[in-house]
């Protein structure tokens, strides 16, 4: 067997991808593989995925509760990437049959009007960024059995990353209370879960201030025009044959989600 490498890890995951497969855990075989070295895992797994055609359209965040950071070891929310190919087009079911165990969950969308770089970013400089807010789903596919990772698993695996969705009208950002937006899940018209936009960091644009500083330390700023998903409300939902999960919000609408 050859040692594991940043190649080799990516080699598994697409493959993984490709099979619509799942399998253990990469530091179950590689305890040497860190954080750092899981990011730059990540970023050949979306130069892989460029080179085959696919145009990077913006960012994801993960793990932005304050508490599971504090668990985790971390300062800062997870990114990952968003492609192009990773569009749920509305109205479309989420293709089951191209997935390996997906599950959705509700988010709160941004578009920004601006460039956005750390260092030095604030929740209100964040905000400043923001063109538009949009109600979304994004739907989480992991490569690894039940959903058994360790940090840096997830992080090479880009996030769990899968498709994503938003709704059709945008909201100008101004004078809403993001913070305050309610959110309500439903299975089958059935409520399974309630949140706010404080479920994410205290405010969705903490969330992204942090993310940005983050990304600074790796040489990246959030450019304009880009999507920006900004961590689940909620837990996910599993998607399976025919169940409606529908996320009716306050002010930003309503996004369903149809497994098909």
């Amino acid at each position: 067997m050859s040692v594991w490498t940043v190649e080799r890890t990516v080699d598994e995951l697409l493959r993984r991808e490709r099979e619509r497969r799942d399998g253990g855990r990469i530091t179950d075989e590689w305890p040497a593989l860190d954080l750092d070295t899981a990011y730059r895992a990540q970023d050949e797994l979306l130069a892989r995925k460029v080179a085959a055609g696919e145009r990077v359209i913006g960012v994801k965040l993960g793990l932005t509760s304050a508490a599971k950071q504090r668990r985790m070891g971390i300062d800062a929310p997870l990114t990952g990437w968003l492609t192009d190919a990773m569009v749920l087009p509305a109205g479309e079911p989420v293709p089951l049959a191209e997935t390996i165990h997906p599950r959705v969950e509700p988010e709160i969308v941004f578009t920004l009007g601006r460039r956005l770089a750390g260092p030095g970013v604030t929740e209100a400089s964040a905000l400043a960024a923001v063109a538009e807010v949009r109600a979304g789903f994004e739907v989480i596919d992991s490569r690894y059995r039940d959903f058994s990772f360790a940090l840096p698993d997830v992080v090479a695996d880009n996030a769990s990353s899968c498709r994503f969705a938003v709704s059709a009208d945008p909201v100008d950002p101004a004078g809403l209370d993001l913070a305050a937006e309610t959110c309500t899940l439903t299975v089958d018209g059935v409520v399974v879960d309630t949140a706010t936009g404080a479920a994410v960091q205290g405010h969705p644009a903490r969330a992204l201030a942090l993310a940005a500083n983050a990304l600074s330390r790796r040489g990246i700023a959030l450019e304009a025009g880009w999507t920006v998903l900004t961590g689940g409300l909620t837990d996910a939902v599993f998607v399976e044959p025919g169940r409606t999960i529908s996320a009716e919000f306050a002010t930003l609408g309503t996004v369903t989600a149809v497994g098909g």
